[in-house]
């Protein structure tokens, strides 16, 4: 299988394509794929060039941090779960996040995810000890791994501007169910980060590996007055 991978020595230099070529175990994920080049001390590409390990992250590849988070054969995906066996084709691209800055290779700074939360100042100040609402969904939002594939997908979303995205709208309806202070404050917010501009695309909930169902997310924040 040939290997495309974008690569970018720091965020400072030219992203370049590098291929390779891979010959481990068909029956493995995209994450085993990464691992399997960068084993040996000499990594040498499909020029018969050498070259430096692939940088990217990981850390329980079992679908729960998130970190490996990339655009595979076009789609935002998690690395780890996603296997060879359901690509199409003997050939492979692999691509950092659009949507952030790019460190090295396939790591990106996520920083802004948690920088929109600063920002709107979006935490809980005084905790409700019984949760309100529907606990079934709550339970649900609350396994968000602030992976970035649905900010990747976004056709609102883009770096610098007003609307902070799906992720944003999913800590303001745990924050807002969960808070008694806040909670006009939390909704003003949301309103205007996440509602007056989502187009309501869904793309968000097609890529979350996590499942959650935002689309009750948002319906839920709109109904309520509080």
């Amino acid at each position: 299988m040939k290997v495309n991978i974008l690569r970018q020595q720091s965020p400072f230099s030219e992203p370049y394509w590098e291929s390779f070529i891979y010959d481990g175990p068909e029956d493995n994920t995209v994450a085993g794929l990464l691992d399997y080049i960068n084993y040996n001390d000499d990594i040498v590409n499909t020029d018969g060039e050498k070259t430096g390990r692939i940088a990217w992250e990981c850390s329980c590849l079992q679908s729960v941090c998130g970190s490996c988070a990339m655009v595979i054969n076009g789609r935002p995906s998690l690395a780890c779960e996603t296997f060879l066996r359901d690509l199409k084709g003997d050939e492979i691209s692999i691509r950092p996040l659009s949507k952030f800055p790019v460190i090295s290779d396939l790591v990106v700074d996520r920083a802004s995810i948690f920088e929109s939360l600063k920002a709107s100042n979006a935490y809980i100040e005084e905790f409700v000890s019984e949760e309100r609402g529907d606990h079934e969904l709550q339970y649900a939002s609350a396994k968000c791994l602030k992976c970035g594939l649905c900010l990747e997908v976004c056709p609102n979303y883009r770096k610098g501007r007003k609307f902070f995205g799906a992720t944003f709208a999913n800590d303001c309806y745990l924050i807002y169910l969960r808070s008694n202070v806040m909670s006009k404050d939390i909704r003003k917010e949301y309103v205007s980060h996440f509602g007056n501009a989502c187009s309501k695309s869904l793309s968000c909930m097609d890529v979350c590996p996590a499942g959650i169902p935002l689309l009750s997310e948002i319906a839920a924040m709109n109904r309520s007055k509080r």
